[in-house]
């Protein structure tokens, strides 16, 4: 019998590799002779590097670039035999490497971000793939666009500041030092985020306050950002503030749009094609995947919906483990998940649920095993 495994990590508690390793855990102590396929899962934000390394057996990289406020850090990143780099947004300006007290999306800047992609380049990669999500960030790409050479020029031919706010005083864009090897560079956005880059559905409204944004900041954010779009409108002929994914990320979307020419895929797609997932699906019994917590909003874009509808295609039934379980989570029935269940025993603490997440999946993927073989559900 072929079980394949397939979580997205738990936050703060367990990456996917480990997930998947307690779920198998789980699975062998029902049944011992399962052939058990783990390939750990992300969708484009923090944990996409070691869902994609573990899945391929690439390698880990690590530089040390700018955090989102300034300061020096070692960020890692992927590198994969065919010259292909993997990096994560989160991993040089991550919103959780911010403490809350210290946010502050009006100067945060993305500029390390563009100084993993020229390492990446340094190295020979012919293809990027840029996990956005998790960012502390609201600057519209324009610190990553300036570690990659573009100046961004006030009315008096100054070099504005980092960050976003700063964004409501441009004037031009000079380009003549992009660097040139972006042109020959195939870039991938591994996002599960669609909004436009401004507006009520934009970066500003819709992410801005979870990154510490007041109402006020919020607006001045927008208004930056709208100057940022209508300038490289003006200086690049073309719009793109409205392109699907032009929001995410604080519209770094919009800068990978704009002058990157990157193309835009659901992360869950982009890691499940890197780990063969729809090809381990052939043949399976049964599939589990889950991650933190699972509610209406898992059906966009997230981990569980993708790999339900690769299970669905190959006609392999599907449970979801998830920390908890919120509103609407019955709804994940209809995108191809057969069954969900939260993991905690009983009413625990959120630390005592994350300290013992492991031994939790490891439990609750055994029952799930038991009752599948006690229902006489099984290939063997």
């Amino acid at each position: 019998m072929k079980i394949v495994i397939a979580p997205d990590s738990f936050k703060e508690s367990l990456s996917a590799p480990d997930a998947a390793a307690a779920i198998a855990r789980g699975v062998k102590q029902a049944y011992p002779d399962a052939e058990t396929i783990c390939i750990p899962m992300a969708d484009g934000g923090e944990g996409t590097v070691a869902a994609v390394l573990a899945a391929t057996g690439g390698q880990w990289r690590t530089t040390r670039v700018r955090g989102a406020l300034g300061e020096p850090i070692e960020a890692p990143w992927g590198w994969l035999d065919d010259a292909t780099a993997v990096i994560e947004m989160a991993a040089a300006a991550g919103l959780e490497q911010t403490p809350p007290d210290k946010r502050d999306p009006m100067r945060a800047s993305s500029g390390g971000v563009g100084e993993l992609i020229l390492a990446a380049l340094d190295a020979g990669a012919q293809r990027i793939i840029l996990g956005l999500g998790g960012s502390s960030t609201n600057d519209g790409g324009a610190g990553l666009l300036a570690a990659l050479g573009v100046r961004f020029l006030d009315s008096n031919g100054s070099t504005l500041p980092c960050g976003g706010a700063a964004l409501a005083n441009l004037d031009r864009l000079d380009m003549s030092k992009l660097d040139a090897r972006l042109a020959q560079t195939r870039i991938e956005i591994a996002s599960d985020v669609d909004n436009p880059l401004c507006g009520s559905q934009g970066a500003s409204a819709i992410f801005g306050p979870q990154k510490g944004a007041t109402a006020e900041q919020v607006k001045l954010l927008d208004d930056s950002l709208r100057r940022f779009a209508d300038v490289c409108a003006r200086d690049l002929g073309r719009d793109l503030r409205d392109a699907p994914g032009a929001g995410a990320a604080g519209g770094l979307g919009f800068a990978a749009h704009a002058f990157l020419n990157a193309r835009f895929r659901p992360g869950v797609e982009v890691v499940a094609e890197l780990g063969n997932l729809a090809q381990a699906m052939a043949g399976a019994a049964l599939a589990f995947t889950g991650e933190g917590r699972m509610d209406a909003q898992t059906l966009r874009g997230k981990t569980p919906a993708g790999v339900a509808r690769i299970a669905q295609r190959a006609g392999v039934p599907v449970v979801a483990l998830a920390g908890s379980l919120g509103a609407g989570y019955e709804e994940l029935h209809a995108g191809g998940i057969t069954a969900a269940f939260s993991l905690a025993p009983g009413p625990v603490t959120l630390e005592h649920a994350c300290e013992n997440a492991a031994q939790y999946l490891c439990d609750r993927a055994r029952d799930v095993m038991q009752l599948w073989l006690a229902a006489g559900k099984r290939r063997l």
